[in-house]
């Protein structure tokens, strides 16, 4: 399928929330204080937002899963806000390598969590500093 475009996240995005994971096991606390963050920073309630905390937490999980398996910990997750979008932004500091978009077959164990991003987020990319490679990806606030 080939690369994931590079961009950054929108220049005027602030940070809401960061969290340090070291390890697989940190992934509950993330999910929990993540959805907890959401709500405190502002989400809109409504019957069309209703599934957008749950769909963070899941890409959060699948991104930061992804970063803790294939990249140098720690991995760092970061909530921000931009007008009317929430961004998540997961990094590693693995700059070898680059976000793949690999082809999968339907018995793969793994392997989807950049297309499940793109698939349920309005807007996904990458970009890498000078310690680390970000995946980020956009919802509706």
């Amino acid at each position: 399928m080939g690369q994931l475009r590079t961009s950054p996240p929108p220049p005027r995005a602030i940070e809401l929330e960061r969290w340090s994971l070291g390890t697989p096991t940190e992934l509950r606390d993330l999910r929990a204080s993540l959805r907890d963050a959401l709500t405190r920073h502002g989400l809109t309630q409504g019957e069309d937002l209703d599934e957008i905390p749950h769909l963070v937490v899941l890409v959060a999980t699948e991104l930061a899963t992804n970063a803790l398996r294939h990249g140098i910990p720690p991995t760092i997750v970061t909530l921000l806000a931009a007008d009317d979008c929430f961004i998540l932004d997961v990094a590693d500091h693995d700059l070898s390598t680059s976000p793949d978009l690999s082809d999968t077959s339907p018995l793969d164990s793994g392997g989807r969590g950049l297309l499940l991003a793109q698939s349920v987020s309005l807007a996904v990319g990458w970009y890498a500093t000078g310690d680390t490679k970000n995946i980020w990806a956009s919802f509706p606030r």
